[in-house]
C-alpha cells in the first residue's frame, strides 16, 4: 500500500523522468482517436469496378455504405441498419447483391443476410430491403463457396439438425430457397470445390482428432490422405486444369516448417512446391488468381511478411505502388473481378493507414480515404514497434515486438506485458492501436509470440503442448526478466493486460508469479481450464480433442492433474496484486461463469478486484461505447497502480455505459460449485 501512495504521489515527477524534457511534446492522445468507430474502413471496389462499398458510422455502429466510384463518399447510399457491427461481408460475382453476416451480442450465432445496392429505399427504414437468408436461431452459418459461374448461388453449411456438424445446403439468394446437398453424419468439417464448382474433396475429422480428406471422385467418398491432431492441412484451390490441388500442410516428422505442395485428388500422392527460401517460418499464404488460375505470390511472415512472386505483370505493379510510398509497406486489399483495378493500404508501425485506387491499365494512383485522419496529425507521437528476440527458462528463443514511448530515456520504464489470444496464433509488426495507446501512456509494451504461438513450425507449436501456465506462462516472465536486465523496464512498475488466451496468461501471471507484476487486467481470459473444456461450442467439435492434447485431459487423472495446477482459479489465494476482470455476458467460448468464478474467489480473499460485464458483448467488446469504458477504466486502473499517466475525460455516453457495466463485487453469484 505504500509503493501504491507513493506512485500515486511521484506520478508528475516519473513522467518527467519517463519523458525528460520533451514531456510536453508527446501530448496525450485521446482515446477514441485510436480506438473510435473509424471515419470510413472496409472498403471494396464492386466486381466491375463501377462502385465502392465501405463501412462507415450510423447511429454509433459501423454500417455498409456504397457510392458510386467517381462521387464522393459524402454521397453514398447506406445499405444497413445494423446495431451491431457487422462479421464482415462482400459482392457477388455479378455485383447485384451485397452479402454480410451477423449475430445477436455477440452470441456468434451468424446469419447470413443480403442487401441488393441498386435496390429502392423503402421510407419507413432508409434503407433497402436486408433479407435474412438463414433465418434460425442457434444455429452458426459456414459458407464453403461463393458461385462465380452463377452468382447467384452459394454453397453453406447450417448445423440447424446437429449443431456439432454442417450440413451441406444450397442456397439461392434471390429467393432464399435451401437445397440440401449431404446431411452430414460423417463428421465432416469441410468441403473443397474445383474451378467448374464441383465438390471433389472433403475434410472429415474422426474422433482422435486426426484430419482426413476424402475424395469425392468417381463414386462413394475415400480418404486420399490424412495427418495426426497436432499437424495440419489446409487445401487451398485446384490447378487451371482442375487436375491437382494446392495444399498448404506440415504433415510428417520429419518436417518441422508448413509448405506448398500439390496433391492428386484421386490417389492422394503428392510432391513439394514450396517452403520457406530462408527456413524459417511456415508458409503464411498462397494468392491464386481467379482470372489465371494460376499463382500469383506466396507469402511468409516473419518479422515482417515476406512477398514470393511468380507472377512478373503483378510483381512489376506491386512494387511500381510500393515505390510511391517509401518507407511504408504496401497491402492490396481488394481488386475487381479481372483483377485489373485494385484497393491498397498503405500502412507502418508508426504510419496510419490510407487507402488508395490502383488502376493497372494506366497505372493511376488515386488516395480514396484514411480510416483515422483523426491520428495522422498525431504520426510524430507514435513509437517505433521493433521486432525482439530473447531466451526463454530452458533456452528456446521466444521472438515478439516491443514498443518504447517515443521521446522517452527508454531506460527504468513502466511495462505493460500483452500477450496474444490464440493461444493457436501470434501477433504481427504494423500499426498497433493498444501498442501505441499504452505506449503514449508512459508504457514499455511487449507483445511476445511465447510458444504455441503459429507461424513458427510445428516444433515450437507444440512446445506448449501441456505447458499452459508452465512453459507457456514462462516465455512471458523472461521476457520480463530480459527487459529488466537490459535496463529498459523498472521491475517495480511492470503489468500484464490481455484478452481470451491473453486473459488467461494475465490471470497465471498474478497467481504463478505473483511477485513480477504490479497490477493486471484480464478481458474474457478463462480462470478454470475444467469449465473452459466443458463448455466449448458444440460447432468446434472438429477440433475439441485438440485442446485436450494441447492442455490436458480431464477424462484421465493425470489430465486432471495438469488441468487443475494451470488453472489460476485454484491459486488465487497467491494474487496479491489488484485485478481488474473485463467480460461479455454472451460469451459462447470464454463463459460468463469463467470471469465470475474468479471475482468470487477474490472477494472472498479480500484481494482488490475490479469487475466490467457487458450484456451486449461476446468475446471481446466491439460496440465503441463498450470499448470506450473498458479503455477508460483499463488506464485509469493501470495508472493508479503504476504510475502512469491517462485520460480523465470522458463523453457522457461513455461515462454513462461505464456505471452501466461496472458490477459491484457483493452481488456476484455462482449458480453451481466450479469443477475441478
Amino acid at each position: 500500500m505504500k509503493k501504491q501512495l507513493l506512485l500515486i504521489l511521484v506520478t508528475g515527477i516519473m513522467n518527467t523522468l519517463i519523458y525528460g524534457q520533451n514531456q510536453t511534446e508527446v501530448p496525450v492522445i485521446d482515446r477514441s482517436i485510436f480506438f473510435g468507430n473509424p471515419e470510413i474502413s472496409g472498403g471494396q471496389l464492386s466486381p466491375d469496378g463501377k462502385f465502392i462499398s465501405f463501412l462507415k458510422e450510423f447511429k454509433g455502429t459501423m454500417n455498409i455504405w456504397v457510392k458510386k466510384f467517381d462521387e464522393p463518399f459524402a454521397n453514398a447510399k447506406r445499405l444497413t441498419n445494423l446495431e451491431r457491427p457487422s462479421a464482415g461481408y462482400f459482392w457477388t460475382y455479378d455485383g447485384k447483391y451485397i452479402l454480410y453476416a451477423n449475430d445477436k451480442g455477440g452470441n456468434e450465432n451468424f446469419n447470413i443476410f443480403a442487401v441488393s445496392p441498386s435496390a429502392s429505399i423503402d421510407a419507413s427504414t432508409g434503407i433497402p430491403e436486408n433479407r435474412n437468408l438463414t433465418p434460425m436461431d442457434s444455429v452458426t452459418a459456414y459458407i464453403y463457396m461463393v458461385s462465380k459461374k452463377d452468382p447467384n448461388k452459394l454453397m453453406i453449411g447450417l448445423n440447424n439438425r446437429d449443431q456439432r456438424w454442417h450440413d451441406l445446403y444450397q442456397l439461392e439468394i434471390n429467393t432464399g430457397k435451401l437445397t440440401l446437398l449431404n446431411e452430414n453424419k460423417d463428421r465432416l468439417s469441410s468441403w473443397i470445390f474445383d474451378w467448374n464448382e464441383n465438390p471433389r474433396m472433403a475434410i472429415r475429422n474422426p474422433e482422435d482428432g486426426s484430419t482426413e480428406l476424402l475424395s469425392l471422385d468417381g463414386g462413394a467418398p475415400r480418404k486420399i490422405y490424412s495427418v495426426t491432431a497436432l499437424e495440419g492441412v489446409n487445401p487451398l484451390a485446384f490447378t487451371k486444369d482442375n487436375k491437382s490441388l494446392y495444399v498448404i500442410t506440415n504433415k510428417s516428422q520429419d518436417v518441422d516448417l508448413s509448405k506448398l505442395i500439390l496433391m492428386d485428388p484421386a490417389t492422394g500422392a503428392v510432391k513439394d512446391v514450396e517452403k520457406d527460401p530462408l527456413k524459417r517460418v511456415d508458409l503464411d499464404n498462397v494468392w491464386i488468381s481467379d482470372v489465371t488460375k494460376d499463382i500469383i505470390n506466396t507469402s511468409y511472415y516473419d518479422d515482417k511478411e515476406r512477398l514470393y512472386f511468380r507472377n512478373k505483370q503483378y510483381e512489376a505493379d506491386y512494387n511500381l505502388v510500393k515505390s510511391k510510398f517509401p518507407g511504408a509497406e504496401i497491402s492490396i486489399a481488394g481488386f475487381t473481378k479481372d483483377e485489373q483495378k485494385w484497393l491498397f493500404v498503405v500502412f507502418g508501425d508508426t504510419v496510419v493507414s490510407t487507402v488508395y485506387f490502383f488502376d493497372r491499365g494506366t497505372k493511376k494512383i488515386i488516395e480514396q480515404y484514411t480510416p483515422r485522419p483523426a491520428l495522422k496529425k498525431y504520426e510524430a507521437y507514435l513509437s517505433p514497434i521493433k521486432p525482439i528476440r530473447y531466451k526463454s527458462s530452458d533456452g528456446l528463443e521466444v521472438p515478439g515486438y516491443i514498443t518504447i514511448p517515443k521521446n522517452s530515456s527508454g531506460k527504468n520504464l513502466p511495462l505493460l506485458v500483452f500477450p496474444h489470444g490464440g493461444p493457436w496464433g501470434r501477433s504481427y509488426w504494423g500499426f498497433n492501436s493498444y501498442a501505441q495507446f499504452f505506449a503514449n501512456r508512459g508504457f514499455v509494451v511487449l507483445d511476445p509470440n511465447f510458444r504455441g504461438s503459429t507461424g513458427y513450425g510445428k516444433k515450437f507449436l507444440d512446445a506448449g503442448n501441456l505447458q499452459w501456465g508452465k512453459l507457456m506462462q514462462d516465455d512471458i516472465t523472461w521476457g520480463v526478466k530480459y527487459l529488466v536486465q537490459q535496463g529498459i523496464v523498472d521491475p517495480e512498475r511492470v503489468a500484464i493486460m490481455g484478452a481470451s488466451y491473453g486473459g488467461y496468461a494475465t490471470l497465471a501471471g498474478l497467481a504463478f508469479t505473483p511477485d513480477v507484476y504490479a497490477a493486471g487486467v484480464d478481458i474474457v481470459g478463462p480462470s478454470n481450464l475444467f469449465t473452459l473444456l466443458s463448455t466449448i461450442p458444440p460447432y468446434w467439435e472438429s477440433f475439441r480433442k485438440q485442446f485436450t492434447l494441447r492442455m490436458g485431459d480431464d477424462a484421465t487423472e493425470e489430465g486432471k492433474a495438469i488441468l487443475k495446477a494451470a488453472s489460476p482459479l485454484f491459486s488465487a489465494d497467491k494474487i496479491k496484486t489488484p485485478l481488474m476482470i473485463i467480460q461479455g455476458a454472451n460469451d459462447p467460448r470464454v463463459k460468463q461463469a469463467e470471469s465470475d468464478q474468479i471475482v468470487i474467489a477474490m472477494r472472498e480473499l479480500g484481494r482488490d478486484v475490479q469487475y466490467l460485464l457487458a450484456s451486449d458483448e461476446g468475446h471481446g467488446f466491439r460496440k465503441p461505447v463498450n470499448s470506450m469504458a473498458m479503455l477508460a477504466a483499463s488506464e485509469k486502473f493501470l495508472a493508479k497502480y503504476l504510475g502512469t499517466r491517462y485520460q480523465e475525460s470522458m463523453p457522457e455516453d461513455v461515462a454513462k455505459r461505464l456505471q452501466e457495466i461496472t458490477v459491484d463485487i457483493k452481488t456476484v453469484k455462482l449458480t453451481e460449485k466450479p469443477a475441478q
